[in-house]
């Protein structure tokens, strides 16, 4: 999604108890030592967007710890709004939203995290054959993926595009994951219970079925 630059978001972020903006500094190994209550699983959302679905999921959600990747400042800045309206007067003790690039993602998460869950929602499809390595469902990114998920986690996946979903069923089980569940249509086959995110929205209202996977480890 292209935004335009937040003269604003730099300052707001600096000034956001629950933002950072260099993880691979010092993070690595120990982002559930950072939560409240490290004891909780740990889910991530590599690009976050607006930030209404990770917002909404963890407010809803206080037993588990979030963390929230996006790499364009304007777009964290967005992302840093729509978290403190979820949350209103409450602090967000359950939620790091953070600027990191998918791409060097093992700078900023390693085996002793252990992640349990991660959520992919509507990325790039980078259709073309020469950018295709790009995409966040690759399975060269998913073998990253794998040096920091936990036994028996999930990655949750959401899409418009047919081709990228068709051709990343086919990365998940290269790379090992199980298909537990899968749907073309997912607004009327519902298999998890769905936060519905802008982008969704628009491609809804524009006709366009969503497609979703949950695949485990």
């Amino acid at each position: 999604m292209r935004i335009r630059r937040k003269k604003w978001a730099e300052k707001e972020l600096k000034e956001a108890k629950f933002y950072i903006n260099n993880p691979e500094i010092g993070y690595r190994n120990t982002w559930r030592e950072r939560f409240k209550n490290p004891e909780n699983p740990l889910h991530i959302e590599i690009g976050c967007g607006k930030g209404i679905f990770i917002s909404t999921l963890a407010k809803a959600n206080p037993n588990i710890n979030y963390i929230a990747i996006d790499m364009i400042e304007a777009m964290l800045g967005v992302s840093k709004r729509n978290i403190e309206q979820s949350y209103k007067d409450e602090e967000v003790s359950n939620l790091f939203l953070i600027r990191a690039n998918a791409e060097r993602i093992l700078d900023v998460f390693g085996e002793e995290d252990k992640v349990n869950r991660i959520y992919i929602n509507f990325c790039n499809p980078w259709p073309r054959k020469k950018h295709k390595k790009r995409r966040l469902t690759h399975i060269r990114q998913l073998e990253n993926y794998k040096k920091f998920l936990a036994e028996n986690s999930e990655i949750y996946f959401k899409t418009d595009n047919d081709e990228l979903f068709e051709e990343s069923l086919e990365y998940f089980k290269d790379a090992g994951f199980k298909e537990i569940k899968k749907t073309y249509d997912l607004h009327n086959e519902v298999i998890f219970d769905n936060i519905e995110t802008e982008h969704e929205k628009m491609f809804s209202e524009q006709g366009i079925k969503i497609k979703a996977g949950i695949f485990q480890l």
